[in-house]
């Protein structure tokens, strides 16, 4: 139906509703409250309850309207309306009270709360009125009682959110921390790792430095929403799961993600890291076959030369495949590298600088830019603008580095002829 045909027999029928009063349709309010909610209107909905609860004595609908009173804040409503019908023989009574409860404890009427509460569960009692109890002492500030009755709650559902609860009056308001993280770690290995309660757990890991405690969690909580198909949660768990692991070691990462195999990029740059470039060549060149992603080629590239033991003898290839990628990548970081080669090994010094130079516009205090701009000087007999430049390298990062130390060496006695 659309939005126009909708609003126009909402208002017929509204108008109907003051010229019928005699003929009651309880359909009719019935389909129009339904359509309400649909609406998110929940006043006109709670009104259209309240009426046929006048007009059937039907407490499905008496019901509906105390929920709606809870959703829109209108607790005073309830408290004026919930008492008298809570003496009388129905089975809803346990609700009723429930949600009168609730209601004083949100205008504030705590010591009228904790005297319906206790009715309550006096005369049902369930999880679910135990908790009620324990809230309402929370409210009081009693955290002693309202921890116990959480805790009596708990032992009858298992609940994650009694659970929560409970653990957070233990943690932060009782200083009993030990039996805290006690009660979180039995329910995870009794019941698994749900969001709520595993969220809790790393977050006193994370306040005790706990980086073993943590990686148990996110281990069981990313199994646990990868098995249950959500991915979107997955992805966020295994983000904070491999930051973890990787600060603890970086071994522990790599072995982590072999086993799994859900990041190959991060693999691949964890196999760099760690001084393993075959490993990492030949994963990458797995991942080039399987989607062509350019990128991967002038990793292909550069890894090539790296791990060759005779570099004149792939340079060729390797220098064809950074052409490859140059004619679809404006990357300041393979611009360069390609640009070196071709002035370190006197392939061509003017069309390596060239190629220096743009990554320079891009990356102008880029220090590895900057040795290689110094370099294809030297190499084109400009001493004075290879001192400038490398001596800027230099002052920069000092001689640790060794091939650092021999451009300057070498650029020192040209600039002395």
């Amino acid at each position: 139906m659309s939005c126009y045909k909708r609003y126009l027999v909402i208002f017929i029928f509204i108008s109907s509703l003051f010229a019928k009063e005699a003929n009651f349709n309880e359909d009719l309010y019935i389909l129009y409250a339904l359509e309400y909610e649909k609406q998110d209107k929940t006043n006109e909905a709670r009104a259209l309850y309240e009426k046929l609860f006048e007009n059937t004595d039907n407490y499905e609908y008496f019901i509906k309207y105390l929920r709606a009173s809870l959703a829109t804040g209108n607790f005073n409503d309830i408290v004026k309306k919930a008492p008298s019908h809570l003496e009388k023989d129905i089975d809803k009574q346990e609700l009723i009270t429930r949600i009168y409860c609730v209601s004083l404890l949100n205008l504030n009427r705590t010591d009228k709360a904790l005297s319906v509460a206790q009715k309550l569960l006096s005369e049902y009692k369930t999880a679910l009125n135990y908790e009620v109890l324990a809230n309402v002492y929370f409210v009081k500030k009693e955290y002693t009682k309202a921890a116990s009755y959480f805790e009596t709650s708990y032992s009858m559902n298992n609940n994650s959110n009694t659970l929560f609860n409970l653990v957070n009056i233990l943690y932060a308001y009782l200083n009993r921390k030990a039996e805290a993280l006690a009660y979180l770690e039995t329910h995870v290995r009794l019941y698994g790792c749900d969001s709520i309660v595993c969220s809790k757990l790393v977050s006193i890991y994370q306040e005790q430095n706990n980086i073993d405690g943590i990686i148990s969690v996110l281990k069981r909580s990313y199994q646990n929403n990868r098995d249950a198909g959500n991915k979107d949660m997955a992805n966020k768990t295994y983000n904070l799961l491999i930051t973890y692991i990787e600060k603890k070691d970086i071994n522990e990462a790599i072995a982590f993600l072999e086993k799994e195999k859900i990041d190959n990029v991060k693999l691949v740059n964890l196999y760099k890291r760690t001084n393993q470039p075959l490993k990492a060549l030949k994963l990458v060149r797995k991942l080039y076959k399987e989607d062509g992603n350019i990128d991967f080629l002038a990793q292909i590239a550069i890894l090539e030369f790296e791990t060759a033991k005779n570099k004149k003898k792939v340079l060729n290839t390797v220098i064809k495949k950074f052409n490859d990628v140059l004619t679809v990548l404006d990357s300041h970081v393979y611009q360069n590298y390609l640009g070196y080669l071709l002035i370190d090994y006197d392939i061509d010094v003017k069309k390596g600088l060239k190629y220096v130079e743009s990554a320079l516009e891009k990356a102008p205090n880029n220090i590895a830019y900057l040795d290689s701009k110094a370099w294809a000087n030297y190499k084109l007999g400009n001493c004075a603008e290879a001192y400038k430049f490398m001596k800027k390298v230099v002052d920069e990062v000092g001689l640790n580095e060794s091939e650092i130390k021999f451009h300057w060496k070498k650029i020192k006695e040209c600039s002395k002829k």
